[in-house]
């Protein structure tokens, strides 16, 4: 594999200081970083305005450390996307880690990992598969589930993380109704997975 190489400047949609509405960590303050930039393509995604890269405006790893740090003075800065490994990562998380902060990741794993992780969340996509080299380092996998045949596509990566990884069911956001007895059931059936739900937007928050 050839290394990537670092960038001078990374195209940033937003970023905001917020809770960490999903997963493990879901309740946490956390300052969200979203990269734009992404060929993954969900139908359903939330965030299309960030697939365009060309239509954000670049930041330099400087700029970007000095947001968060304008909010906070410790504690957990997850980058998001987008498909942030679509960018070479390795700078800006070696100088928040240097900064004193944890540095979370949100990822399909459809690109090769760079950055230094406290935490890796690995949502997979029916779009563009992860890269099998990511699989065992996930700290969290996180299967957001669209329709039935979900189910059986999630218990396939769950094989392939390690032991350790939690392991999480989302229901889409827009067909939560249907969806979540759905995840209900499956998880009383299969303890092994927790129920994840985005309290971000039941609460209103970003």
């Amino acid at each position: 594999m050839i290394d990537q190489p670092i960038q001078a400047s990374i195209p940033l949609m937003e970023h905001f200081y917020t809770i960490q509405g999903e997963g493990f960590h879901q309740g946490k303050p956390a300052y969200f970083v979203r990269l734009a930039g992404c060929d993954v393509g969900c139908v359903w995604c939330d965030v299309k305005d960030s697939w365009d890269s060309s239509n954000h405006p670049k930041s330099s790893v400087d700029e970007i450390v000095a947001h968060v740090k304008n909010e906070m003075a410790h504690g957990i800065v997850v980058i998001t996307g987008g498909e942030p490994l679509m960018h070479q990562l390795d700078s800006l998380t070696m100088e928040l880690q240097n900064a004193g902060f944890q540095t979370h990741i949100e990822t399909s794993g459809a690109h090769p990992l760079t950055g230094k992780w406290n935490w890796i969340c690995l949502s997979p996509k029916k779009f563009k598969s992860p890269l099998p080299s990511i699989l065992p380092l996930a700290n969290e996998l996180k299967i957001v589930v669209f329709n039935k045949s979900d189910f059986e596509w999630a218990a396939q990566y769950a094989a392939q993380v390690n032991s350790n990884c939690k392991l999480y069911l989302q229901p889409e956001w827009d067909k939560a109704a249907d969806i979540t007895p759905m995840i209900v059931d499956y998880i009383k059936a299969n303890p092994q997975w927790t129920l994840s739900l985005q309290i971000h937007k039941y609460i209103q928050v970003p």
